[in-house]
């Protein structure tokens, strides 16, 4: 029997990777070091202890409906359903990327069959992390495209960009009609390069914290 490929779709995390400006960076300190903890077990034995600090939207993260609505639901309240083990699609926007067009509209889809699935919107901005343009003006999905993926019954949207709107447009229309339609979004995805037009699962399983908004996740695909 053949085994699954795993693809890793997750930038890994420190205080020097690119933060939405005017949000704190990652902290980490030392609760307990190897050596003070010693003294705590038996000879040749030592453990560090960590404490992270940690903007919800920091790297990889999810955006839960509570970020945008105080009556959506919240981390801890988000189906499993909706985050892991999604069938997914592809969508090749890589042109809203080197064209200047920016936009990620309706044109984009192809055709694809998006009900039910998790949609990751592929653009090739993520090649810029973990430099300064990567925090340039990136591609975005349109309200208008937004709304067809609520029509269409997506379950998930992905970007490989910083944010799935428009950062310049204080309505941020695909955030407001995603999250009011319950379905999560995940930002900074990267190596979406790697995934077929075949058929892969999508996990990005958040920590379940109560009125929590939005966390980091491990994404990854998983193909046969």
């Amino acid at each position: 029997m053949e085994s699954a490929r795993v693809i890793d779709l997750t930038q890994p995390m420190d205080g020097a990777i690119p933060m939405f400006p005017g949000l704190p960076s990652m902290k980490i300190s030392t609760v307990l070091s190897r050596e003070a903890s010693r003294t705590n077990y038996a000879s040749g034995v030592e453990f560090l202890i960590q404490r992270y600090a940690i903007t919800g939207n920091s790297g990889t993260y999810m955006d839960a409906p509570f970020h945008r609505y105080s009556d959506g639901c919240d981390l801890a309240s988000l189906p499993l359903q909706s985050t892991v083990a999604l069938p997914g699609v592809r969508v090749d926007a890589r042109d809203a990327s080197t064209s200047g067009r920016r936009t990620v509209d309706e044109s984009f889809l192809n055709g694809a069959d998006i009900r039910g699935r998790a949609v990751l919107i592929w653009t090739g901005w993520d090649e810029r992390w973990p430099d300064a343009d990567y925090l340039e003006p990136n591609p975005f999905v349109s309200a208008e495209l937004a709304e067809r993926l609520v029509d269409e019954g997506a379950r998930l949207v992905g970007i490989d960009t910083w944010n799935v709107d428009d950062t310049d447009d204080g309505e941020r229309p695909a955030h407001s009609v995603l999250l009011k339609a319950g379905i999560p979004v995940v930002e900074n995805l990267c190596r979406l390069e790697t995934l077929s037009s075949g058929e892969f699962q999508f996990h990005a399983a958040p920590l379940p914290i109560r009125n929590g908004t939005a966390i980091p996740v491990r994404a990854y695909a998983v193909l046969r």
